[in-house]
């Protein structure tokens, strides 16, 4: 059964701007929190943003801090990852995830997605 489903990954140009979704269940999206994460070709999963199950607050990696923003829309069981000045190191799997734990802080993710690919050409 899956739970968390990505989309609107794409091809982009450095610089450009480009805004993924998770579309998930109401049971998920107002009793976990959410992050999102990457996956780079021969480097680890990072984690990327998390946002708390209210919506109201937020946690960013330095990496993407003042580039990325992470929102979600509790109406529509959506938490999305709007990506600006992207740069060619952002290419990555980009997966959607849900913890339990209130903390964002948290690194435990319980339920994953299949992620959606992002590509930033130079």
């Amino acid at each position: 059964q899956v739970q968390l489903v990505e989309s609107g990954g794409g091809l982009v140009q450095a610089g450009g701007s480009l805004r993924i979704s998770c579309a998930t269940s109401a049971f998920i999206s107002g009793g976990y929190t959410m992050g999102w994460f990457r996956q780079a070709p021969g480097k680890e999963r990072e984690f990327v943003a998390s946002i708390s199950r209210s919506g109201g607050s937020m946690h960013y990696a330095d990496s993407v801090q003042g580039r990325f923003y992470i929102s979600k829309d509790n109406a529509k069981n959506t938490v999305y990852l709007q990506m600006n000045k992207l740069k060619p190191e952002d290419t990555a799997l980009y997966l959607c995830a849900a913890n339990r734990a209130i903390s964002l802080y948290d690194p435990d993710y319980d339920l994953w997605g299949q992620g959606t690919q992002v590509t930033v050409s130079s």
